[in-house]
């Protein structure tokens, strides 16, 4: 029978999770990460949006918004949908953090937030975008829509910054299908998020009904036996057609939903949260060794925590030296169900569908990173024995002399 991977590590949900009722799904969540409150909305994007509003009113004079240059293209769509102008920074050499040095030039007495990402489960450097956006005046917003159940310090992401979002959307361990935590210590912003989600976020009975139908879908679809079908023949027609935005899922459409959650999703997420931890600690169990397996393939630089640093692992990052070794690689591995795929095909301003929301500009180390990364899924289906295929296949192609 065939079998197929799925490119990250998603919490399983059970078909007793499905039960209905009702549960207090962001104050469960908040009790977990050891934080006082969590706003609940339905998704990260909306997340954002509710959160740069807020700011955008308590700082009206402010109106740009610090970003990575490669990261997920819905947060440009956010910062646009918000009503605010984008300011792309260069990633640092070689790594997804921020050129701290064109940061610090970018920020101005009009950036309202700057925003580092904690990309693929690993903490950013948030401390340097700190002293950067306190000396102008500016708010630090960590996106760590990929990063639920980190930590940094001793203490979850996100309170580092003056605010933090994450998601629990599809793969990025529970999820909700869609869905978004809002989290702050500052009490003036915690009730302007409070005031921006009253001012934005309107019932829709319709979005409840499709994500409803999306979450058990979820549910019964996500295994190897399945994934074929739902994740797998969508991935290879899309890369047959020469379309790797859309074989990554990164064609997203304008519109934004911004809606409230259903109680019954908040019970479905309540009930599989308290599955979680173990689930995060087993797949850290299993990552850290393959990392050091991937460190001894010559060329190949794979993204791991730092002392004080304890991140997630829903996936591996990793590049290899050139272009066409990540594209020969890809060329095996990316339609063998192996879970090997990529983060975000483009740098924000190669994307065709955003050029009238971000302009270009010179940002050589994003673009080399995006033409040189891949991702290895950490799911607990992938087995000793196909990792190492993995690794064979990598081999290879660092070892071609393209």
């Amino acid at each position: 029978m065939a079998r197929e991977l799925p490119p990250t590590a998603g919490l399983p949900l059970n078909l007793n999770d499905l039960w209905p009722g009702r549960a207090p799904f962001a104050e469960r969540a908040a009790a977990w990460l050891g934080v006082p409150h969590l706003q609940l909305e339905c998704s990260g994007t909306a997340a954002m949006v509710v959160a740069l509003r807020a700011m955008h009113r308590l700082r009206p004079q402010r109106d740009e918004v610090i970003v990575p240059a490669w990261t997920c293209p819905l947060v440009a769509l956010a910062i646009h949908r918000a009503g605010l102008k984008l300011r792309l920074c260069d990633l640092a050499v070689n790594h997804f953090d921020m050129d701290i040095v064109q940061l610090a030039t970018l920020a101005n007495a009009r950036t309202l937030a700057i925003v580092p990402t904690h990309l693929a489960g690993r903490v950013a450097d948030v401390n340097a975008s700190l002293d950067i956006a306190h000396r102008v005046g500016a708010y630090v917003l960590e996106d760590a829509a990929q990063a639920l159940g980190a930590m940094q310090e001793g203490r979850s992401v996100g309170l580092l910054g003056d605010a933090a979002f994450f998601s629990l959307a599809v793969g990025k361990g529970l999820t909700l299908f869609e869905g978004g935590l809002l989290l702050t210590r500052d009490v003036v912003l915690r009730d302007a998020f409070a005031a921006s989600h009253d001012a934005t976020i309107k019932p829709d009975a319709r979005m409840d009904w499709q994500r409803a139908l999306e979450l058990i879908g979820y549910t019964l679809a996500y295994r190897p036996s399945l994934l074929p079908l739902a994740y797998g023949r969508p991935l290879r027609k899309a890369l047959a057609e020469g379309d790797p935005v859309a074989a990554v899922g990164d064609d997203f459409g304008p519109n934004i939903p911004l809606h409230t959650v259903s109680h019954w999703r908040q019970a479905v997420g309540a009930r599989a949260l308290k599955r979680l931890p173990a689930f995060l600690e087993a797949t850290r169990t299993q990552a850290l060794p393959r990392v050091t397996r991937l460190r001894r393939i010559p060329g190949v630089t794979v993204y791991d925590d730092v002392p004080g640093q304890r991140g997630v692992w829903p996936f591996l990052l990793l590049t290899l030296p050139t272009q066409a070794q990540r594209d020969k690689a890809l060329q095996t591995l990316w339609t063998a169900g192996l879970g090997v795929s990529r983060l975000f095909i483009h740098a924000l301003p190669d994307y065709g569908y955003l050029r009238d929301v971000v302009s270009d500009a010179l940002l050589p180390n994003a673009r080399d990173f995006a033409a040189r990364s891949l991702t290895i899924t950490n799911s607990p289906w992938l087995d000793d024995a196909t990792f190492e295929r993995i690794c064979s296949v990598l081999e290879r192609s660092v070892g071609s002399s393209r």
